[in-house]
């Protein structure tokens, strides 16, 4: 295949690394898969594993060599500061990617996409959590997305690790919940009191930690008070979120768009009907938008408008049109 021009966009989060190449069009060349590269999660080194293995596989789907390209979007979990941006573009540097390299945190990447450039908010609730809004201006802010330390309120991680306080709490007779024995069945023991090496000594990795989300999402929908609680506190904070960036940009009392990304809205209405409700509290006003395109293409749509290349209602479609081969 012949490529006049081609622009990447990256995805990079806690748990998996998608990335995507297009040409000016709008066309996708070749997508890409891998392992997890936040920096926060695996560090600079885990980063170049992760984005090399998943720009290698699209570069084979596109047929194209390992020239650098045309122009370089990250959208990063992990990237807060200047000096993160730093490690991102180090990175870009040791893969050969190119010299207009872009670097942002993922939510910047989930409302370019969700909201085919329009201004509004972006909420993502995957490994971590976080919130992002731009208005008519120009003008950003963001909520959340702190860390899994001292945030990620609302995220699978938050969840899976509430899951599993949740299970030793019954067991140790504090309180009753059906969590106890898909927890301990996930974790592998063959009794709780187990629980300490598993964790302590063997340890545990956030990502893994995040895949407990689903069976709180199974408890709540079998009628499990505690994890019904659980994601209705959840959803809670996540709404929270919103409305502290919808506050700062103008929309505390206007219409604005909700667009939602990660991993955890795909288990549906037992967390969007509840979101739902947390969110007409807090800020009446507000639309819940689901993504118009996923992250990755809105990487892709931020190198393209960072080499100055048109983002017209063409090349929107021709994306649209490409969504399912990255999702």
């Amino acid at each position: 295949m012949i490529v006049a021009h081609s622009f990447l966009g990256i995805d990079g989060g806690g748990t998996k690394t998608q990335v995507a190449i297009c040409d000016e069009t709008g066309r996708i060349l070749g997508v890409g898969q891998a392992g997890p590269s936040g920096i926060d999660s695996v560090g600079a080194k885990g980063a170049i594993v992760g984005i090399g293995a998943a720009v290698t596989a699209a570069r084979r789907q596109a047929g194209l060599p390992a020239t650098s390209f045309d122009s370089v979007f990250f959208g990063m979990a992990g990237v807060v500061s200047e000096a993160d941006r730093d490690i991102v573009r180090w990175v870009a540097q040791e893969l050969g990617l190119g010299q207009a390299v872009g670097v942002d945190h993922d939510i910047r990447i989930a409302l370019a996409g969700g909201l085919a450039g329009r201004p509004g908010i972006a909420l993502i609730a995957g490994t971590g959590s976080s919130c992002f809004g731009m208005n008519g201006q120009g003008e950003r802010w963001q909520a959340g997305g702190w860390g899994h330390l001292i945030s990620d309120e609302g995220s699978s991680y938050w969840f899976g690790w509430n899951a599993i306080r949740l299970a030793v709490g019954a067991y140790d007779g504090r309180w009753q919940s059906a969590l106890l024995e898909p927890v301990q069945q996930q974790l592998g023991l063959q009794n709780m009191l187990d629980i300490h090496y598993r964790l302590y000594t063997q340890g545990i990795a956030k990502r893994e930690i995040a895949g407990f989300a689903p069976l709180v999402i199974s408890a709540a929908e079998a009628g499990d008070d505690l994890a019904q609680q659980l994601i209705r506190q959840g959803m809670h904070e996540l709404a929270r979120m919103a409305a502290a960036v919808a506050r700062r940009l103008g929309w505390r009392e206007a219409p604005c768009e909700v667009t939602l990304a990660g991993g955890l809205w795909r288990a549906g209405e037992p967390v969007l009907a509840p979101f739902r409700a947390a969110l007409g509290d807090v800020l009446p006003l507000a639309r819940v938008v689901m993504p118009e395109l996923p992250p990755v293409l809105g990487a892709c749509v931020l190198a393209l408008q960072q080499a100055g290349a048109p983002v017209n209602e063409m090349v929107r479609q021709r994306l649209d049109a490409q969504k399912e081969l990255v999702e």
